[in-house]
């Protein structure tokens, strides 16, 4: 039995998915702008964490995660490289497929562009117009009326007519063309600033706001209403707000029912700023060096539902953690003791999966999972070093790191050597033969400097890739 912390209850609750053993489940994804930044990679990671649960679980998950091809950063940025919208954004999405391959992450089954859907969202407005929810404002541009949505605010759990209320003495409506400076804009009119991007519609030329394109490409893929929201704190208000009151707006019913939201990533201690230096992209941190699975242990390793603080030092913990489950494989791999697995292993293999699904069904409690796998590493290691692990009680312990590692995602494809490291390991098997140790400690060093290690043991050379 699955619990979710759910955002709009503010409490834990146990997961029924509206049709039993089917999750629809819709993650906001980048704006192509640019590359996306480590804080996106952690809601990104955590999304794909809840996804590997329910399938874990036993669900079968359909999932979406958009791509905001269409805003005004994407205009704006597009028209100082002197480049159509496709052509600028192009790169940025081919390179977000890239950083979710390097990071493990499982592809959505659907990332639908919002610019492939632009009749969608002029169908959900015109919608919004016809039930009265929404105006078209003195510049042209359609708003929605949050006033007319008698449910405005229950996400965020903010209060409706205060929001009105402190909207109306800071700011004037006529500045914006709205009625009311908190309404938001659906269909932005088009003005000379937008160049070339707009579309002739029905509700006239224009753009969409960036709000209608989450809720249009939701509700066209998982239906009107459906199981699972996700995304960082950061878009609990106003987006998310906002897609509620846009989706239920039009169609009458409720449109999520559990939103599950993760925590800032801050950077030593501070929030990403290009002027403190502290803003990453995975790319810089892969040019520093570092494994992209290392990063995605950072970025797991923490509870979702709390702040996690980046540092340096974390990572390189994170990459010897990472490393202890690599190296316990691989010494998994070469125990080959005849026998049969005592009872005490089968119940140390029982205990550990027992514990491990209890703790990642707790609102994905991950620290506490990943606790459970270390402690069954250690004790594991224990009958390795006293020779009291057979062969067949490995593969138990191997079949059952893989099941969690269906969940972590955090081992490595089997490694395959190069011809040139192979031939480097003979020749040092031969130095070695020869009693010629400084020619084989000189070898070693070559094929380090090649990126692999190797291990002399009484069962022959065993190399692993560093």
């Amino acid at each position: 039995m699955l619990n979710l912390f759910n955002t709009l209850t503010r409490k834990k609750e146990v997961f029924k998915p509206l049709k039993e053993g089917e999750v629809h489940m819709y993650s906001c994804g980048p704006t192509v702008y640019n590359f996306p930044h480590i804080g996106n990679y952690r809601a990104y990671v955590a999304a794909d964490l809840l996804k590997r649960v329910l399938r874990y679980l036993g669900f079968d998950v359909l999932h979406v995660m958009n791509l905001t091809d269409v805003d005004d950063k994407t205009i704006r940025d597009s028209q100082k490289a002197g480049k159509s919208l496709d052509d600028f954004t192009a790169p940025f999405i081919s390179g977000f497929f890239d950083d979710l391959k390097s990071l493990n992450i499982l592809l959505a089954d659907v990332f639908p562009r919002a610019t492939k859907h632009i009749a969608e969202m002029v169908s959900m407005i015109k919608l919004l117009l016809d039930n009265g929810l929404a105006y078209k404002g003195e510049d042209n541009s359609i708003y929605f009326s949050i006033k007319k949505f008698k449910d405005y605010g229950k996400l965020a759990h903010l209060d409706k007519e205060k929001l009105l209320a402190g909207a109306s003495g800071r700011v004037s409506s006529d500045e914006y063309g709205k009625e009311n400076p908190r309404d938001f804009a659906l269909w932005k009119a088009w003005s000379p600033e937008d160049g070339e991007v707009f579309w002739e519609t029905d509700i006239g030329k224009g753009r969409p706001g960036w709000h209608i394109e989450c809720s249009a490409m939701s509700t066209k893929y998982l239906g009107k209403s459906f199981d699972i929201h996700t995304g960082g704190v950061d878009l609990i208000f106003p987006h998310h707000e906002n897609e509620i009151a846009q989706s239920e707006g039009a169609f009458g019913q409720k449109f999520v029912n559990y939103w599950v939201h993760n925590e800032w990533l801050l950077v030593e201690g501070q929030k990403m700023s290009k002027s403190l230096g502290n803003f990453f992209n995975l790319r810089d941190l892969l040019d520093k060096g570092f494994n992209p699975l290392a990063i995605r242990f950072l970025l797991l390793a923490t509870h979702y539902r709390q702040q996690l603080n980046f540092t340096f030092n974390g990572l390189d913990a994170a990459r010897n953690s990472l490393q202890r489950i690599w190296d316990f494989m691989d010494r998994l791999d070469g125990v080959d003791t005849a026998g049969n697995p005592d009872v005490d292993f089968s119940d140390l293999i029982s205990s550990a999966r027992k514990d491990f699904k209890a703790f990642i069904c707790d609102d994905l409690d991950i620290s506490k999972a990943l606790a459970v796998v270390f402690d069954f590493i250690k004790e594991t290691n224990k009958l390795i070093d006293a020779g009291k692990l057979s062969k067949l009680g490995a593969d138990s312990a191997v079949a059952l790191m893989m099941e969690f590692d269906s969940v972590l995602g955090l081992l490595r494809e089997k490694e395959v050597l190069p011809e040139d490291v192979k031939a480097l390991i003979d020749e040092r098997e031969k130095a070695r033969k020869e009693k010629n140790f400084v020619l084989a400690d000189e070898l070693r060093d070559k094929i380090r400097e090649k990126g692999f290690l190797v291990e002399d043991s009484p069962k022959g050379v065993r190399w692993k890739k560093v």
